[in-house]
């Protein structure tokens, strides 16, 4: 019998008036609605960015959080997004601290995965990156959770390349790969390379659509002009045929960073990010 498709509603997609890299990143929208939303619309999972997750606890404990998700069917919860975690000094001292916070959440929620990255194109060397990621597993680990390096333009490793010396060196069984599809086709990784990946590594996969070029920077691209898959130029189901060759079965993200999508209710939000992404992954 073939597994039944899943959805997860990644955190900026239904995040509402949240504003990337600001210091509003957390959702005007209440979490127990949104995982309401979420599910009423078809979602088997949500997303929950660090920002945002302290601005639930303020209100809500992890253990009420558990109840909200399971109370409303949601089975893949994922958690992002720690940085710096390759680093030395102060702001590694810091991203422990985000470290320890993510994964006693990871742990109280059954998250799938944390993701991790760097936004900054940070220096390093291959060797220490290799122990920091390794590091980083084991604690995971721990905490009965995964660790996902999500592949971006913006990250110390932006070739799939390194990201595979990075995650076979550590040889950890709960590390591996994100691939966002943005990220596949501003990198020009060709489908094809994703689709050699072996399935062990493929922690998860993110959907959405997009312009191949854009008047503006990537990182204003990224950020604000991302679309719902079936609305831009990428080749959506082309790229699903490719993941699904690697034998993956996991829970499929939708995220969509839109400086237009940030000014729809909620209810238009799930329903149109669940309807538009699974128009894709039917056979």
């Amino acid at each position: 019998m073939t597994k039944a498709v899943e959805l997860l509603a990644s955190y900026w997609t239904i995040a509402g008036g949240a504003l990337p890299h600001t210091d509003r990143e957390y959702s005007p929208f209440d979490f127990k609605d949104r995982v309401q939303a979420a599910a009423g619309a078809g979602f088997k999972g949500v997303g929950i960015w660090h920002a945002d997750l302290e601005h639930i606890l303020e209100r809500c404990s992890l253990a009420e959080m558990r109840q909200i998700l399971d109370g409303n069917g949601i089975t893949h919860v994922e958690l992002e997004f720690l940085t710096d975690w390759f680093l030395e000094g102060e702001r590694k001292k810091q991203s422990d601290v985000q470290k320890r916070k993510l994964l006693k959440a990871a742990e109280t929620l059954g998250a799938r995965h944390i993701k991790v990255g760097d936004f900054h194109h940070e220096k390093y060397s291959m060797p220490e990156l290799i122990e920091a990621f390794a590091a980083l597993c084991a604690d995971a680990a721990g905490h009965g959770t995964r660790i996902g390096f999500e592949l971006m333009p913006f990250a110390m490793i932006d070739t799939l390349k390194d990201s595979l010396t990075m995650i076979e060196g550590a040889g950890a069984a709960n590390g591996g790969i994100v691939f966002d599809l943005w990220h596949m086709v501003k990198l020009h990784t060709p489908y094809e390379q994703v689709q050699k990946m072996p399935l062990k590594w493929i922690v998860g996969v993110e959907l959405n659509d997009g312009t191949f070029e854009a008047p503006w920077s990537l990182h204003e691209d990224t950020i604000n002009h991302r679309r719902f898959c079936g609305q831009g130029e990428f080749d959506v189901k082309g790229f699903v045929g490719c993941i699904r060759r690697t034998g993956y079965t996991g829970p499929w993200g939708i995220e969509v960073l839109s400086q237009e999508l940030r000014q729809k209710p909620l209810q238009e939000l799930t329903t149109e990010a669940f309807q538009t992404t699974m128009e894709h992954l039917r056979p």
